[in-house]
């Protein structure tokens, strides 16, 4: 997750929705009074969360359903809730489904770290046209609930995210869909469909995490930066599970310039593709602080995930051949992961796996250059899509086999 932009609404009334929106809930209040605007702590709440997905999912033209889909306390037979949590109370997976075709193949989309499903909202019009399109917030991150983090271990971290996603699965009754994940998210897609293989017709990774260990892809630049007395601070918090949120809670009234300054550059002066429009920078940037900012909970995963570098504690390219589903890699050109990895992967896969190059593109590829992104998924799901087995079709202009 190329969607069609309201270009023309007017960007100054984004900003005041989304700055009203984000106003202490007791304005009124003595501290209210006292602090000026400038000092008054911005608060936030899944409602707050869901507020600002609706205003985000505005641009887009397709209708949607929103609902909080129940998965329960615990997946069944597990002695441990979402985990180790206290309580017997239901958990919720914060779900969007797009208005579709009469049987239009099922496209689950799941996003990455430190972000949630609302960064896809340039991919959900146009693939929609094609597709009955499911987006969720991961346990732990978005609008779902976020339960307390008390997991110990790489394996208990895959199951929070393996498990809920399975329960959400069967609430929802689906099967034979596409699963396409961004980053960690692709990390999460490929882990489930290792694990669930009978429900995944295709599996669709965008830019994935984890697919190298720092043994297999030693850094000599790492390993001089890790010497060095910053070296060791941050691989310090990294152990400490001190996570880039912790940063925007602790700012406070500052929180929301910081994660402005940060969509600015990264969707703006430093994009290399599409630059957001001022109503969708405005709108992203209010989204996306009030899904930062909201209780730490499935965030803290990064430490039982990865090592500092963002290498694999448990890498996907040790499993490579147990692939069993058909598999599409997708990367932005600019991209910081490493397609190299994918193609190491694909020489062990006893599975049919491409691998496609998008111009114009980093990381956030479906931001960048989103119809270069549209393109390469329906590329990679032309047999689903064509009912003839996709012979004949030819990979679209510009993008990359790799």
């Amino acid at each position: 997750m190329a969607a069609e932009e309201m270009r023309r609404a007017s960007a100054s009334a984004a900003a005041a929705a989304a700055t009203a929106e984000a106003a202490p809930a007791q304005a009124g209040s003595r501290w209210a009074r006292v602090w000026p605007p400038a000092l008054r702590w911005i608060p936030t709440s899944t409602d707050r969360i869901i507020a600002a997905e609706k205003r985000l999912l505005s641009i887009v033209k397709t209708g949607y359903v929103q609902e909080q889909v129940n998965i329960g306390s615990a997946p069944p037979g597990s002695k441990v809730r979402w985990f180790r949590s206290a309580s017997d109370e239901p958990r919720f997976i914060n779900t969007v489904t797009f208005d579709c075709k009469e049987n239009a193949p099922t496209l689950v989309m799941v996003h990455g770290y430190g972000a949630s499903q609302g960064f896809f909202f340039r991919n959900f019009d146009a693939l929609a046209n094609r597709f009955r399109v499911i987006a969720i917030d991961q346990l732990g991150w978005g609008g779902s609930s976020r339960p307390d983090f008390t997991c110990k271990s790489t394996e208990e971290t895959e199951a929070w995210f393996i498990d809920s996603f399975e329960e959400w699965r069967k609430a929802k009754n689906l099967s034979n869909f596409v699963l396409l994940g961004h980053s960690f998210g692709g990390y999460v897609a490929a882990k489930y469909a290792l694990k669930h293989p009978e429900h995944v017709q295709h599996l669709i990774l965008v830019g994935p995490a984890g697919f190298s260990s720092e043994t297999e892809h030693s850094s000599e630049w790492l390993t001089k930066f890790r010497a060095t007395w910053k070296g060791m601070l941050i691989n310090h918090l990294w152990e400490s599970n001190f996570t880039p949120q912790r940063i925007v809670r602790g700012l406070g009234p500052w929180g929301p310039g910081l994660v402005q300054r940060y969509t600015s550059a990264r969707f703006g002066t430093s994009s290399t593709g599409e630059l957001l429009t001022d109503q969708e920078s405005a709108l992203l940037t209010d989204y996306t602080y009030h899904t930062l900012a909201a209780k730490a909970s499935g965030e803290l995963c990064l430490k039982y995930i990865f090592s500092f570098g963002a290498f694999a504690r448990k890498p996907l390219l040790q499993c490579a051949s147990d692939w069993k589903v058909p598999t599409t890699f997708i990367y932005g050109q600019q991209d910081w992961m490493n397609y190299q990895g994918a193609q190491q992967a694909r020489k062990d896969m006893k599975v049919p796996c491409e691998i496609i190059r998008v111009p114009q593109g980093g990381h956030f590829v479906f931001i960048d250059n989103p119809s270069g992104f549209h393109s390469a998924v329906l590329y990679a799901c032309r047999d689903i899509l064509s009912g003839d087995g996709g012979e004949g079709i030819t990979l679209p202009h510009g993008l990359i086999s790799a």
